[in-house]
């Protein structure tokens, strides 16, 4: 099957940006579905079977723009508060997302994974994840990372878990234990960290989401629901990125004065 094409640089540029300063890696985080939905006197599962056509356009968006992932804030670990026939209805969705979306993962050529707390999901959504998984396994595109059943703080103390139970077991020394090794202990081994953050729906908070992974990360926040998220608003986000001086903690490098 034959890839979808990137955009050219000349594309890029029509859209005012710029490749060379494009966000390697962004992570959305989806709100305000179900704002949207009571917003028009309809079920709040409305605004997330909505939702699902804003994923759609902007993971077409991030790999046309060559981006090298984009991680989606699907469903949080503390989502499951939520009333029962939400839960029903947004599990349904997940699953038919796996299923119906395969074939357009396999013609852009994305590369998919899911994180979280996929062994506490329905056996047969774990099936759907492990199959779409397997689907795009060979292929070499844009990573699009999915976050189900996720909470930062979790993944966090299971990776200190995870070092304890070496330091205890004699093969790993705490004078070994640095940010590197940390890192390689969580969910998202082997991922670069997030560039840009986005957030829908007005909110400031970062809702227990990738919580060591954006310690240096650019935030944009919208007032625009998921459910009216498109590809302008994806422009934008990375108009405001481009336009940001990242020091790292640092200063910025003042320019050379010319030779006198």
């Amino acid at each position: 099957m034959s890839k979808e094409p990137a955009y050219t640089d000349e594309q890029v540029a029509s859209l005012g940006l710029q490749r060379d300063r494009l966000a390697r890696h962004i992570a959305i985080i989806m709100d305000g579905n179900g704002r949207w939905a009571q917003q028009r006197g309809l079920p709040r599962i409305e605004g997330h079977r909505q939702g699902v056509h804003s994923v759609r356009a902007i993971v077409e968006e991030a790999s046309r723009l060559g981006l090298e992932q984009l991680t989606l804030y699907c469903f949080s670990s503390e989502n499951w508060k939520r009333p029962r026939l939400e839960l029903t209805l947004l599990m349904g969705l997940l699953k038919r997302y796996l299923i119906e979306e395969r074939k357009r993962i396999q013609q852009q050529g994305l590369r998919f994974r899911v994180i979280g707390k996929i062994d506490e999901l329905d056996p047969a959504i774990q099936r759907e994840i492990r199959i779409t998984e397997e689907v795009a396994a060979d292929n070499d595109g844009m990573m699009l990372c999915l976050a189900v059943n996720y909470g930062a703080r979790l993944e966090i103390a299971e990776a200190m878990q995870q070092l304890a139970q070496q330091v205890r077991d004699g093969v790993l020394d705490p004078e070994q234990i640095d940010e590197q090794r940390v890192a390689s202990s969580l969910m998202t081994a082997g991922m670069p960290d997030p560039d840009l953050v986005i957030r829908t729906a007005s909110e400031m908070r970062i809702s227990n989401f990738l919580l060591w992974q954006i310690s240096y990360s650019e935030l944009w926040i919208t007032d625009s629901f998921w459910p009216d998220f498109r590809e302008s608003h994806l422009h934008q986000a990375l108009q405001s990125f481009a336009s940001r001086d990242r020091r790292f903690g640092g200063l910025t490098k003042p320019p050379s004065s010319a030779s006198a």
